[in-house]
């Protein structure tokens, strides 16, 4: 038997440390991913590091993390960001 590999989605929320502004995303591969934001390889977020990580949530499947991503940036997500880390 093949084991097949699990496929995981990420929806991430990075801070940036330098303005404090938040970026939603979603990725297979978080750590490869937030290197790439740090690297200043991610165009929107090149001028705002270093980032952190201020959330993360796993899923199985593309679609659910682009979903999730959406909530996150609509007007309820974002509210419920402040509510959460401000």
């Amino acid at each position: 038997m093949i084991a097949r590999k699990t496929k995981r989605y990420w929806v991430y929320i990075l801070e940036s440390l330098k303005d404090h502004r938040t970026y939603v995303g979603y990725t297979k591969d978080l750590e490869v991913r937030l290197t790439k934001h740090n690297s200043g390889q991610v165009k929107s977020t090149k001028h705002r590091r270093p980032l952190i990580i201020l959330y993360k949530e796993m899923f199985q499947t593309k679609g659910e993390a682009k979903e999730k991503e959406l909530w996150w940036k609509s007007r309820g997500g974002r509210q419920e960001l402040k509510k959460l880390f401000y």
